[in-house]
């Protein structure tokens, strides 16, 4: 008798972890290539690690050459279930797919022009004529640094856009190959010795979104693990790289109107609206 109910538990328990292993899902993140490929698995990889982990589902990153591989992609609808994008990303992906909000970084979205140290105090028309390094367009940066100079179409800066990463544009300053460089405000803060020429104005944080495929639930369990994510010590070193102090629920309103970034950039205009989908309740 007593070895029978042994079984009988043993199958118990067996029925209960294929029932959970059933519902666990495989799921994947696209992020925008801020970082090489292979720099981007290891940069992510902790992140990716940590929600499988809190949620009990599986995460597959999402990996794209160079912003011009990412846009077309996104442009095609790749299929994704989540993205990891800045503010113009995030509401086209809304916009044009139906994609839902589901946490923010709570510190604004900012970009700073960043110039050799002799350039201090001259502002951004001091750049005019001259080489500077920025990520591919249609990244937000890029765009940014255009809208900077858009009074002047003749009187723009020589946009140097081959680095592979925002901190490769402040390394060739350092290298004397150009004269300024565009990157994210938080980076900018940590080169202390290179003046800020110009700052954009503050969006919305950088967001998490999520597919209309993707079950209510699963994206709530995301939400909430990310929202958990600065309690975490062991994962400061991924806040950091994201320009993140912790994220916050996050809505569509917030990121209405910011896809026309992308308005002067190729097949934005192609590309076909969607009837928006209804945000699901997260906590």
């Amino acid at each position: 008798m007593e070895r029978l109910f042994w079984k009988c538990g043993a199958l118990l328990l067996l029925g209960m972890a294929c029932a959970f292993g059933a519902q666990a899902a495989s799921y994947r993140l696209a992020v925008e290539p801020v970082y090489p490929p292979d720099q981007a698995q290891e940069v992510y990889k902790p992140l990716v690690d940590y929600l499988t982990r809190r949620t009990g589902h599986q995460f597959q990153l999402v990996l794209s050459r160079n912003y011009h591989t990412y846009w077309r992609e996104l442009r095609e609808n790749a299929p994704v279930d989540f993205a990891f994008d800045d503010p113009h990303f995030v509401d086209f992906r809304i916009q044009r797919f139906g994609f839902v909000p589901v946490v923010r970084n709570a510190q604004p979205t900012v970009y700073a022009l960043l110039g050799q140290p002799e350039l201090e105090g001259e502002g951004a028309q001091a750049l005019i004529g001259r080489p500077v390094a920025c990520m591919p367009s249609p990244s937000l940066g890029f765009a940014l640094l255009v809208d900077m100079y858009q009074n002047n179409p003749l009187a723009q800066p020589d946009i140097r856009s081959e680095v592979l990463t925002w901190r490769d544009g402040v390394q060739m300053m350092f290298a004397g190959e150009v004269e300024g460089a565009m990157v994210p405000g938080f980076l900018a803060e940590t080169y202390y010795n290179l003046p800020t020429l110009a700052r954009t104005k503050p969006l919305p944080g950088k967001a998490f979104t999520a597919s209309p495929k993707v079950p209510p639930e699963d994206v709530a369990a995301v939400a909430t693990a990310l929202k958990a994510l600065h309690e975490d010590s062991a994962l400061y070193d991924v806040l950091a790289e994201l320009g993140a102090t912790q994220f916050e629920t996050a809505t569509a309103e917030e990121y209405s109107g910011y896809e026309k970034n992308l308005s002067g950039f190729y097949g934005y205009r192609s590309t076909p609206k969607q009837a928006p989908t209804a945000e699901p309740a997260v906590n």
